[in-house]
């Protein structure tokens, strides 16, 4: 049964969380809120964890994974980021953005996809997520909680502890947060000279980015 941890939207207990992050790394898949919708997460290296995470959505390999990122320095670390790039990235974080880019070699190759050698990764402003990443300090990966069946994405926490209190080793609450998924871009044209293609019109406002 899972873990279920209320906390301050606005100033998270660290007590609280730091037991969440316990839980990760221990090979357990959280629940948490995200500046989106609820996201799935689990720590980077534990491939049973990425396994279970995958068995709850029912994605197949050939489906992106994100990296949930404190910072654009840390996502510099995971993916190979060209001046153009990193402008428009720049522009959009932290926000409700998920960007496809190129894979840098301290990815694992069970997380990029199979066949381009890509990696999804986010910045996200949420307050309570962002404190949960300071205390692990290193990337999750995540992806958007929309169970297999489900059009709309979960955003209310004790929803998500009925439905998948047995499958998760936490919830985090923080409150409801919004139903609609991240906007996913594509920026990897933009490293052979072409433009950033909008794979998922969600959340994160194009005009922001001029798209």
């Amino acid at each position: 049964m899972s873990q279920f941890f209320d906390v301050h939207p606005e100033n998270p207990q660290p007590r609280l969380l730091k037991q969440a992050v316990q839980l990760l790394e221990k090979g357990g898949v959280l629940a948490v809120p995200t500046d989106s919708s609820y996201a799935l997460v689990c720590h980077l290296d534990d491939k049973a964890a990425a396994d279970q995470l995958r068995r709850i959505r029912q994605l197949d390999e050939k489906q992106h994974l994100s990296l949930l990122c404190r910072d654009l320095s840390e996502l510099a670390s995971y993916a190979k980021v060209d001046n153009r790039q990193y402008r428009l990235l720049k522009l959009a974080t932290p926000g409700p953005y998920a960007f496809i880019l190129e894979a840098s070699k301290e990815v694992p190759r069970r997380l990029s996809h199979p066949s381009r050698k890509t990696i999804g990764l986010r910045v996200p402003e949420h307050k309570t997520l962002q404190a949960l990443l300071g205390l692990h300090n290193a990337p999750l990966l995540a992806t958007t909680l929309i169970l297999p069946g489900d059009t709309d994405p979960m955003n209310d926490a004790h929803d998500i502890r009925d439905r998948l209190e047995h499958e998760l080793a936490g919830v985090i609450d923080a409150g409801a947060c919004a139903l609609e998924p991240t906007t996913v871009i594509d920026l990897t044209p933009m490293g052979t000279g072409g433009e950033p293609e909008v794979v998922r019109t969600g959340r994160g406002d194009l005009a922001r980015l001029g798209l």
